[in-house]
């Protein structure tokens, strides 16, 4: 029975070239695709194969791995990461985030390590902006992500008004400009906001990461989902010496570190802190 139109794909991909899909990805970013992605990855190659000019899969990851693609290795790896984001995504870590801050007093530095399009860093901006009262609180942020389109559009700091929607009117006043004429209908963040964060590329799994000192708070939030149980586990173990003694570490919702790191406590929903009686921060303790 031939194929219908719907279901005849541009390109060959069968299950072979997805399970060669998912083994790069897994050694470049430590990312483990499920089951269930094999269209999503074909959609999402399907265009690199376009941009590229090369008419088959087998023939992409071929010159992909042989490294005659140029840059295209961070074009692949962006292809497939995932940035769902917003503003203020999973609410109630930021009144604690503001609490925190308040007792340290400063100066204090914040890691997000997945700042994707930069809403939660520009979220954990604010949050310090209104604890210390101040555009110009003592805190220094660094935002990394692994995808650099996504590290640029955070940079920029231009939304579209509707990525405000759920945001008090007040607080969108006080942070963000509006555009006029051509950027009407956009959103910039205030320059103060800008410069209190630096966005860097960074891939967790790397053996360096572009990052020095220690840091007051770690947000790590909805990314260890996407890594199996071992490299959950080897990324906390490089996040324990980076965190101060008295530092916090979010997580994501649907994300468990107590099973992965021995290091850890629970502070509060998906927050954690050194447990300095644990065998882990104990192996740690002459730093």
């Amino acid at each position: 029975m031939p194929q219908s139109k719907d279901t005849v794909k541009e390109f060959d991909f069968n299950a072979k070239d997805f399970e060669r899909v998912r083994g790069l990805i897994y050694k470049r970013a430590g990312i483990s695709l499920a089951d269930s992605k094999q269209e999503m990855v074909y959609s999402r190659l399907a265009r690199r194969l376009r941009a590229t000019g090369i008419s088959s899969f087998v023939k992409y990851l071929d010159d992909l791995e042989a490294g005659r693609l140029g840059d295209e290795w961070e074009a692949f790896t962006n292809a497939l990461t995932t940035n769902l984001t917003s503003f203020f995504r999973e609410a109630h870590h930021f009144p604690l985030l503001a609490e925190h801050v308040k007792k340290l007093g400063g100066p204090i530095t914040i890691w997000c390590s997945a700042a994707s399009t930069g809403e939660e860093p520009y979220s954990i901006a604010m949050t310090v902006c209104e604890a210390f009262n101040t555009l110009t609180p003592p805190v220094s942020i660094i935002a990394t992500d692994i995808d650099t389109n996504v590290l640029a559009a955070g940079a920029n700091g231009v939304y579209t008004l509707d990525r405000l929607d759920k945001m008090a009117p007040e607080r969108a006043r006080r942070f963000f400009q509006k555009g006029k004429g051509e950027r009407e209908g956009m959103v910039r963040v205030r320059p103060e906001l800008r410069q209190m964060i630096t966005f860097k590329q960074l891939n967790l799994l790397a053996d360096g990461w572009p990052i020095s000192g220690q840091f007051d708070v770690i947000f790590c939030r909805n990314v260890m989902i996407y890594f199996d149980k071992a490299t959950q586990r080897k990324i906390l173990a490089r996040f324990v010496p980076l965190m101060k003694p008295d530092a916090l570490l979010f997580a994501g919702h649907s994300e468990n570190f107590l099973y992965v790191s021995e290091s850890l406590k629970l502070r509060g929903k998906t927050v954690y802190e050194l447990d300095h009686g644990g065998a882990g921060q104990k192996a740690t303790s002459h730093r």
